[in-house]
């Protein structure tokens, strides 16, 4: 199973070790990731595979969205088949 985790906001340093550890810390693996910079503003996306999660997705939804509140980040974590059914012409 697969997860997509989209990140934006002003651009700092360690945005991608933040995220990267807590895919980690979570027992997310990152399998493709793409970040640009756009003047001060920082976007990037991320497929993981959530097949050994240490905790519910649920959770793991819920931990991101707190790491980019402490960050002043917009952090989503969205299931796969949530993603490519929202994303389907």
């Amino acid at each position: 199973m697969k997860a997509v985790i989209t990140v934006v906001g002003h651009d700092c340093k360690g945005i991608i070790a933040t995220v990267s550890a807590k895919c980690a810390e979570l027992g997310a693996n990152i399998e493709e990731i793409s970040q640009s910079v756009l003047k001060e503003y920082f976007a990037m996306i991320m497929v993981v595979n959530i097949s050994d999660l240490s905790v519910p997705f649920t959770d793991m939804v819920d931990t991101m969205r707190t790491l980019g509140e402490a960050n002043n980040l917009d952090i989503r974590a969205m299931h796969e088949d949530i993603f490519n059914s929202m994303h389907r012409i």
